[in-house]
């Protein structure tokens, strides 16, 4: 399992971060599991009121983020599923999503949690989309790691 060896975190004083949660719209059983995950990271940190924005695909994603990070959001959260198929369109489309997404944190200074799967079949993205019986919970962890991020930021400056 991917997730082994990951960090207990613990996030205190979150409650009043302004949070975003991008969302890609292809394959929705696996992006129902990881939005449900992730407004149950935001109501455990407490979290009552965050964005949550619907974008059509995981390619989408980084734009997304950057009008949000410049939006005066503390953390940005981006959700998506890439299923391998039979073309190079699974490498070009999860490069550029995990490049875009990444300089948007590193331009912006804004923590954008990263759950975009990248499976080779949709088994694994099931397993990984926080469902019942699934072994991990994405969502819920780009959302943990994203807000976490924020506050240590704002407590270290």
């Amino acid at each position: 399992m991917s997730g082994h060896g990951a960090p207990e975190l613990t996030v205190e004083g979150a409650a009043d971060l302004k949070v975003a949660v991008i969302a890609a719209q292809w394959h929705d059983k696996v992006m129902n599991g990881l939005l449900d995950g992730a407004h149950r990271a935001l109501k455990e940190l407490g979290i009552a009121e965050p964005t949550v924005l619907r974008v059509p695909g995981t390619f989408e994603l980084p734009v997304a983020a950057k009008r949000l990070a410049d939006g005066g959001y503390d953390a940005v959260v981006a959700l998506g599923v890439v299923i391998r198929g039979g073309t190079p369109h699974f490498d070009y489309v999860c490069q550029a999503a995990t490049v875009g997404l990444t300089q948007v944190s590193v331009d912006t200074g804004v923590p954008v949690g990263f759950g975009v799967l990248t499976c080779d079949n949709e088994e694994q993205a099931i397993d990984r989309a926080g469902l019942p019986g699934s072994a991990e919970d994405k969502g819920h962890e780009a959302v943990t790691a994203a807000v976490a991020t924020a506050a240590a930021l704002r407590a270290a400056l």
